[in-house]
C-alpha cells in the first residue's frame, strides 16, 4: 500500500510539475490572514495586544505563536466554505493556548432559467422530469451557511488539543438554529460530532453553491477517531461512527430495523507541502431490514472506497480530484441522499431488499490570478447502478459543471459569482438540463 501511494504521489508530481518548496498563492493568502490576526495576550497586569510578522525570520516566540495560529487553518477535514479563523484570539500567558469566537455571515442569491430547480441548492437529482410549467424561471435568496463557532487550541503534556463547537443559523431547507459540529480532539484522538473519516472536504473545489460536487461525502455524525501521523509524510485514521441508513420501503412488505453496529471508516494518506495529499479511504456499514411477511430480520453489508487528492502543481494552481465507488453507500453521497438508495426492493422476490452499487467522481481546478482573485471550475457525476430491473423514471445518473470567480475584497470579505449546468438522466432515457447563475457575499469575523 505504501508503495502504491508513493507511486501515485510521484506520478502526480511528474505530470503536473509539483514544486514542494514553492509557496502557493493559497498559502500566501493564509499567511496574510495569519498576519492580520489580532492576539490578545492575557497577562497578569491586564490584556496586551501581540503582533508578529509572517516573514521567514521569526523569533522562537513568534514562530511558536505562528504555528499555533496556523492550526486554525490547517485541518484534515476543512472545507472551502468553512469559516476562517477568528479575527481576535485570546492567548494564555504561557502562549500555550489560544481561544477565539468567530463566524461567517453568508448571503446567496440565484437565478434559474430553462426550468427551475425546486431547491436552494443545485442538485441534479432534484431536476424535475418533466418540466414543471409553473416554475420555468426562479429568483431565490438564502442565508444558508451563516455560522457562529467557538474554538480552543492548545498544547499540553498529552499533546495538542482542540475544542470546537459550530452552529449553523440557517439550514438549507429551514432557517432555524442547527448544530453543525461539536467535538474535542487530544493528540491523535477525536470524539464528538464532526466530519466522517470517509470524507475528504479539502479535495473539493470551492463553489458558490452550497451543494458542491454531486459525489461529495458530506456526512457529519458522532464518532470516535484515532488519527496518528505515522511518518513525516504519512497519516492514517480509523473511526467508529454512528450509523445512519437510507432504505427504500415504498414497495411495501419491508420495514427498517434499528442498527446495532457502528460504521467503521479508515484512511491512509500521503501528504506534502501545505496540505497537499493523496488519500485512500474506506467504510463498512451494517444495513438491516425486516421482511414483514416472513417475520425475519435481515442484515446486509454495505461498503465504499474513495481515492482523493488536493495538490498545488504550480504556485497559482490548485487541483482537486475525488472518485468513490461502493455498495449500499448511496445515502452518503450528495446527489443520492434523497433517493434512499442504501437498500432498495428486489423486484423478483417480494419482501426482499438488496444493496445496489453506485459511483461518483469530481475533477476540479483553481487558478489564482493574485492572492485576492481566483477562479475555479469543477465537473462531477454520480451514477446509480442497480443490478435488478427498476422503473423507467428512476434516477440513472446526474452530472454538474460549475465555473466561478471569487474576489477577496480584503482578508475577511469575499464575493463570488458562479454558473451551474446540470443534467439528470432517467433509466428510460428521458432527461432534462438545469441552469443557474449565482452570487455570494460573505464576511468572516
Amino acid at each position: 500500500m505504501k508503495r502504491i501511494f508513493i507511486a501515485l504521489a510521484a506520478c502526480a508530481a511528474a505530470c503536473t510539475g509539483i514544486t514542494v518548496d514553492a509557496k502557493s498563492l493559497v498559502e500566501q493568502h493564509i499567511d496574510s490572514l495569519v498576519g492580520s490576526t489580532r492576539i490578545i495576550n492575557l497577562e497578569n497586569d491586564g490584556p496586551r495586544m501581540v503582533r508578529f510578522s509572517t516573514e521567514p525570520e521569526l523569533t522562537p516566540e513568534q514562530d511558536s505563536i505562528r504555528n499555533l495560529v496556523l492550526a486554525f487553518y490547517y485541518d484534515q477535514f476543512r472545507h472551502s466554505q468553512d469559516p476562517e479563523a477568528p479575527t481576535f484570539l485570546f492567548m494564555s500567558k504561557s502562549a500555550n493556548m489560544l481561544m477565539g469566537i468567530g463566524g461567517v455571515v453568508r448571503m446567496r442569491g440565484w437565478y434559474d432559467w430553462g426550468g427551475a430547480m425546486p431547491a436552494t441548492v443545485f442538485a441534479p437529482y432534484m431536476i424535475p422530469i418533466p418540466e414543471n410549467p409553473l416554475s420555468t424561471k426562479h429568483l431565490g435568496t438564502t442565508p444558508a451557511g451563516t455560522a457562529l463557532f467557538l474554538q480552543m487550541i492548545g498544547r499540553s503534556k498529552l499533546g495538542t488539543y482542540r475544542l470546537y463547537i459550530e452552529a449553523n443559523f440557517n439550514g438549507y431547507n429551514t432557517r432555524g438554529l442547527q448544530l453543525k459540529k461539536a467535538y474535542a480532539a487530544l493528540g491523535p484522538w477525536t470524539v464528538g460530532y464532526t466530519n466522517s473519516t470517509f470524507s475528504d472536504p479539502t479535495a473539493m473545489a470551492p463553489t458558490v453553491d452550497a451543494q458542491g460536487a454531486t459525489n461529495k461525502l458530506s456526512r457529519t455524525d458522532i464518532l470516535v477517531r484515532y488519527m496518528p501521523q505515522i511518518a513525516k509524510h504519512w497519516t492514517m485514521a480509523v473511526s467508529l461512527e454512528n450509523p445512519s441508513t437510507q432504505i427504500d420501503v415504498s414497495a411495501g412488505g419491508m420495514q427498517a430495523i434499528s442498527t446495532w453496529l457502528p460504521d467503521a471508516a479508515a484512511f491512509v494518506q500521503y501528504q506534502w507541502g501545505g496540505g497537499e495529499h493523496v488519500r485512500l479511504a474506506g467504510i463498512v456499514r451494517q444495513l438491516g431490514y425486516r421482511d414483514i411477511a416472513a417475520g425475519v430480520n435481515h442484515n446486509l453489508a454495505g461498503w465504499g472506497v474513495q481515492l482523493s487528492s488536493m495538490a498545488h502543481p504550480h504556485p497559482n494552481v490548485t487541483t482537486y480530484v475525488t472518485a468513490n465507488y461502493g455498495k449500499g453507500y448511496g445515502g452518503l453521497l450528495n446527489d443520492l441522499l434523497a433517493g434512499n438508495y442504501d437498500l432498495v426492493p428486489d423486484p423478483d422476490v417480494p419482501g426482499k431488499l438488496y444493496a445496489p452499487r453506485s459511483y461518483g467522481y469530481s475533477i476540479g481546478a483553481q487558478y489564482n490570478f493574485s492572492e485576492k482573485l481566483f477562479m475555479s471550475a469543477n465537473f462531477s457525476q454520480t451514477r446509480y447502478l442497480p443490478s435488478k430491473t427498476v422503473a423507467g423514471d428512476e434516477y440513472r445518473y446526474g452530472w454538474c459543471a460549475d465555473i466561478n470567480l471569487f474576489w477577496n475584497v480584503w482578508s475577511r470579505l469575499q464575493v463570488g459569482t458562479e454558473v451551474n449546468l446540470g443534467k439528470r438522466m432517467n433509466m428510460d432515457g428521458t432527461h432534462r438540463y438545469a441552469r443557474r447563475a449565482g452570487l455570494m457575499c460573505q464576511f468572516s469575523f
